[in-house]
């Protein structure tokens, strides 16, 4: 396996794109399990997973993003049925945002849940 450290990165004409470049790099995610127990499983820049009542979580930055502009993409495991099931985020906030998870149109806790955001840290 190699390892490439570097400082900076720069484009074709030799720039540094400091925001760009900061904005394609994954700037937070998390793997949980969201029943019972909320747990982490494993996670980048982000602090904590809440659970807020059935199939609904607040993820916690551990640094704030740069602003409420960013693009989420989550998975989540269904438990009950795949008919219908619908994950998505909103309540998008520099310091957090909120999971919903359903299935057939309920709300629903689910065993992996999995958060991907890009847009980049204050």
């Amino acid at each position: 396996m190699s390892v490439i450290k570097a400082n900076n990165i720069t484009n074709v004409a030799g720039n540094i794109p400091t925001v760009k470049g900061q904005q394609l790099i994954p700037t937070a995610w998390v793997n949980f399990n969201g029943t019972s127990t909320v747990a982490i499983r494993d996670s980048e820049n982000v602090s904590s997973i809440t659970d807020i009542s059935i199939g609904e979580y607040r993820i916690t930055f551990t640094t704030a993003m740069a602003n409420i502009n960013f693009c989420v993409s989550t998975n989540a495991n269904p438990t009950a049925t795949n008919a219908g099931s619908d994950t998505f985020c909103d309540a998008f906030a520099t310091a957090n945002c909120r999971l919903n998870h359903f299935e057939a149109g309920t709300r629903r806790d689910t065993e992996i849940g999995c958060v991907t955001i890009l847009g980049g840290q204050s």
